[in-house]
């Protein structure tokens, strides 16, 4: 695969041993990112919309909507924990709308942008007519 290599934890006269993570590789080609939408606004979100993608670290990147999540975990069920998304619907005595994540497909990288799993960016979704 095609990628970077990061937490590598090797050092000199080091062997490797079977089951003993040594790296973790990250695939250029797994980028993407999740925007988390109020559930008011998800009417107008349409997979295949195109997204602008700004990152927090500076740059534009241009995308699609790829889907749209399908469960969320309800925090006052116990119950439903098993691998929906957990997102914090209050702020202290307010109750806020639900975010839902939108998977966005990042379609092209402008040279000199730098990508990093895990950082923050804002997406605007352009609704399609």
């Amino acid at each position: 695969m095609d990628g970077y290599v990061t937490n590598l934890n090797v050092f000199r006269g080091d062997y490797a041993t079977a089951g003993a993570a040594k790296l973790a590789i990250v695939d250029s080609h797994s980028f993407w990112v999740y925007g988390y939408f109020e559930e008011t606004k998800l009417p107008h979100v349409r997979v295949g919309d195109k997204a602008l993608i700004r990152l927090m670290s500076g740059g534009e990147l241009k995308g699609h909507v790829k889907s749209i999540s399908r469960g969320i975990y309800d925090r006052d069920n116990p119950q439903s924990r098993e691998l929906l998304a957990d997102v914090n619907p209050t702020f202290n005595w307010v109750r806020l709308a639900q975010r839902v994540p939108v998977r966005v497909h990042i379609d092209q990288v402008p040279d000199g942008v730098l990508l990093s799993a895990g950082t923050t960016a804002t997406v605007v979704i352009a609704p399609s007519m």
